[in-house]
This record gives structure tokens, sequence and C-alpha cells, in this order.
């Protein structure tokens, strides 16, 4: 299932620039394999530097700099004029140059300028960040700078501009791979750096950026890593556990590589927080490891293949976990089984909750996906699962998960916001347990709500706004499916469930909800 927030996150491309992130380095010195322990600080004697760094810190990044900023590009990028789509729906767009604004054709022109009998497309120019990662021309950089590219020019730090064409994309992990094609630069070999996957370095290790900021090409920024682990709560997170970084970085910093103090690559800088649209300081990058891998994928094949069960899941939360006796139970829970597909072949069903896969534990939605991913399709991914709260193994054969933009659109219901609520029944009743007002669905309820006919439950008529439901978004309209489990489909059933949890010592309950005919699992408190 999407998970969809807001916030400020965006992602970082640019019209003019671009949003992106960095991280941090591994060690106390510049240069060499190893680090040197930092010495003492000493009192300044006259002739002495007037300021003496910490220690830890380096006096200067600028051997950093000088080593790797050659292999660094700017990415140019003309696309067809159209609103660029954002990875979190609902925040600010991306700035765009229109071609006709820098001399070039513009809607109603010929390729000279000159009136045309038919106008032309319009252009937008859009500008990003690469680095070079092999001696013959391959780059990456992330997929939203080079999504819709006609033309792909990159610009090196010696000021040559060369043409590009994308090799692959990949949607998941918001990264891509170009290569220069120029027949300028036939036999050129180019400065690249390394993806660095072992040393891994510490919150709080100093970390250098470089990459083109609003435009403006080779911009070096430095600060440190401040956290693993990060979730944007949009659809890359599924594939990426980001790094946050607070070394400056904006607008044009996107798909810019951030370092360790060796000159290492150890992310690819991708997102920001900011209520602003600039630096605020905290930066989201794509550790190496995924990265590299991505990158080698793209490169062998165009595209990144990952494995599928079919299912749509959300996080099993702790307080889902309490309403069913499942204390300390972590994964996540099952919503819909495709119909057709591996999981549904291999008989998992709704409500199912999964916690390892391969001997793997996962304790969310995001780490499931993830693991399932990496299964080759054809092979069989052993999920531990726990049904009508009894823990059990189930094989399925993975298949082929398809392109993200489907499964979005999986999740893109059509809404009427102009239905007229259904008047509330006689035969509706309060529950004053669960703050909701439960009636039978009726076909003038399916009708205005949308409900398909297939869908069984209770249509909720009314939410007490001070109760945990309503707090928790349920809204009239929605269909009370079951209740830890089991299937309701009259009152006698909702009070007979809520009974037996207080008679367990529960405080709550888990209800699955179906909203636009899609299912969602929600914890409610049972009031007293």
């Amino acid at each position: 299932m999407t998970a969809r927030k807001s916030g400020f996150i965006v992602g970082a491309v640019a019209g003019a620039g671009v949003a992106c992130a960095a991280l941090a380095g591994v060690g106390m010195r510049m240069g060499g394999a190893d680090a040197a322990e930092a010495p003492a600080i000493r009192p300044v004697s006259a002739g002495a530097p007037a300021f003496a760094p910490p220690p830890g810190a380096p006096m200067s990044f600028a051997d950093i700099f000088e080593k790797v900023s050659p292999a660094v590009v700017q990415i140019n990028v003309t696309s067809k004029a159209s609103p660029p789509s954002l990875r979190i729906p609902g925040l600010e767009g991306f700035d765009i140059v229109p071609r006709g604004q820098k001399g070039k054709p513009g809607p109603g022109q010929g390729q000279d300028g000159e009136d045309g009998d038919s106008p032309a497309t319009p252009k937008q120019q859009s500008a990003g960040s690469g680095f070079f990662i092999s001696a013959d021309g391959y780059i990456v950089t992330n997929n939203h700078v080079v999504a819709d590219a006609d033309d792909i020019q990159v610009v090196l730090k010696d000021g040559r501009e060369l043409k590009a064409t994308l090799v692959g994309r990949d949607e998941g992990t918001d990264l891509a791979v170009i290569k220069v094609i120029d027949p300028k630069a036939k036999g050129a070999d180019f400065p690249y750096v390394n993806f660095e996957n072992q040393a891994k370095p510490r919150v709080g290790d100093w970390v250098i950026t470089i990459g083109n900021p609003f435009g403006l090409g080779g911009t070096a920024t430095a600060g440190i890593i401040s956290a693993y682990n990060r979730d944007l709560g949009d659809n890359t997170s599924s594939f990426v556990n980001y790094i946050q970084i607070d070394a400056p970085i904006n607008r044009g910093n996107s798909g810019g590589p951030s370092f360790d103090i060796y000159g290492r690559v150890i992310g690819v800088n991708s997102a920001i927080y900011s209520p602003s649209g600039g630096s605020v300081g905290i930066g989201f990058a794509i550790p190496a490891d995924i990265a590299e891998d991505t990158a080698k994928q793209l490169i062998a094949g165009g595209k990144v293949v990952r494995g599928y069960i079919g299912v749509t899941i959300q996080d099993f939360s702790a307080e889902s976990a309490e309403a069913l006796g499942l204390k300390d139970v972590k994964g996540a829970i099952i919503a819909e089984v495709t119909a057709g597909g591996p999981a549904n072949k291999a008989g998992l069903l709704p409500d199912d909750i999964l916690t390892a896969v391969n001997g793997v534990a996962v304790a969310n939605r995001s780490e499931l996906t993830r693991e399932v991913a990496k299964a080759r399709p054809g092979e069989g991914v052993k999920l531990s699962i726990i049904r009508d709260g009894k823990p059990r193994v189930v094989t399925v054969v993975s298949g082929t998960r398809p392109a993200e933009g489907s499964l979005l659109g999986n999740d893109d219901q059509d809404q009427d916001n102009g239905a007229t609520p259904t008047p509330d029944k006689p035969a509706s009743q309060k529950i004053d347990a669960l703050g909701l007002t439960l009636g039978p669905i009726d076909p003038a309820s399916r009708q205005t709500y949308k409900i398909d006919s297939e869908i069984k439950g209770l249509l909720i008529t009314g939410v007490k706004g001070d109760s945990d439901a309503g707090e928790k978004g349920l809204a009239k309209g929605d269909v009370l499916s079951t209740i830890n489990g089991a299937p309701v489909v009259s009152v006698a059933e909702v009070n007979s469930a809520i009974a037996t949890a207080k008679k367990a010592g529960r405080t709550s309950v888990l209800v699955k909800v179906i909203r636009q005919n899609r299912p969602v699992f929600v914890p409610l408190k049972i009031a007293p």
C-alpha cells in the first residue's frame, strides 16, 4: 500500500536547480588509508595559525574537493513542458525555465524563431547533478532529474558540454544511469569515483557534497551524518533507508554525490525537508550500497527486477498487536491479496500478519517489501506469518514486481466528493464503546458511497468527533468489515466482539474498514 503523507520533504529536481541531500565521512584526517588520532589542542604560539580545529576536525576540505570534483557533473535536461510529478503529492512544484526565455524556439515559433504554421510543443529546461562511476562515461543521478528528458547534456568541471543518453532509470529508488555519447568525447578517459560499502560512517562523522545548486555548478558543502534509516513516507522508502545529513543542499543538488573524508561516495543526494524550498540543514541521501546495486542492474539491463508476491500491506503497529493479544509482535498485515498473484496461489489471506521473510525478521511494511524485492522471479520465498493467533510458514513463488507507476495507479481511486450522504436509517445503532453509529448496507448506500456489491459489513453512518475513531479519521460512508479478524454484519456481532476483547483484558480492537473499496486496518480503543 502506498504511504502518503503531507510535510515538506521534496524531491530534488530543478528548473533552475534541484533539492537534494548528502552525508558524512569517516576518519580523523584527510587522505591516506587509515585515520590518525587527532592531536590535543595546544595553545597558539607566535606564528601559528590563529585557529586550531577541535579534535577530529580537518583544517580544510580542499584536498578532498580537488581529488573528487572532476568526477561530478552538471546535468541539463530539456523536456516537454508539463507539470512535473512530485514524489509526495500536495507539495510545491519545481521551478521551470521555459525555453522561450532562453532565446530558443517557443510556442508558435519555428526552429529558427520565425512564426510557424502550427504551434511548436512547449519545452522546459531543468538541471541537476550527477557523477561518473566509470572511465567510459557512465553517470549516476536521480530518476526525477532525467525521467522525462528529451535531451540530456552534461557539463564537466573543465566547462565541456557533452551529449548524454538515458541508460535506465528506477522509480523505486529514484535512481538513474546516463552515459556520455558525444562524438567529441570518443576515447575519453573520464575521472570517476567509487562507492564505499564497507567502512560505514558513524552518526557525527564528516561528509562533503558537491553539486549544482541553483545552477551554480561545482559547489561544495560540508556537514555531518545526522541519522540513518530515515523513512520519507513516499514510495521510494519501500526500497531506500535514507541517510540524513546536515550539509547544505538545495535545488540542483539532486543526483550529486556525498563523500566521506577519503573521497569515497557514501550516498546520492535525493531530497530535502524544507518549509521554504531552501536548505534548512535536513537533507537525505540514498546509501551507497543501494545506489551501486541499482546502477549495476540498470547498466546491465536498463531496469531493476524485483521480487513480488502480490499483496497490499500496512504496518502492524504495537496498538494493533495489543488489540489482538499479540504482545511484542511486529511486522505487516495483509489488507488485500491480488487475485491470481503469487500470494493468492500460495494461500495467503487478508488479515495474515507477516513477521519474517526467509528467516529475516521484518518490523514494518517497508522492511517486508525490501526483503521480498531481493528475491529473483521464480524463487521460493518463505514467509513467517501469524494466522488466527498461530504462527506458520508459507512458501510463495516470487513473481516480478510491476513498474511502480502501475502499482500506484491501483491506489488512486476516483473520489466523488459531491456525494450526498445517505440519511441515518432507523436501523442504525450507536456503539458507544467505539464511538460509531452503524447500520446495514442497502442498495441506496452502495450507490451513494460507490460500495462494490461483494463488500460485506456495516455502514458507518456517524462518528463521535472526540472518540478514538473520530481522531483516527473514520467517517460516514466507511464500511466496518471485521473486528479482530471476525466478519461483522450485525450490531450484535460487533457488541459480541467488543465483549470478547474486554473479557480477555484488552483495551482495544483491530477493525478492518473499507473506504472507496480499499481495506485499511485501524486499532480502536474501547471506551469505558
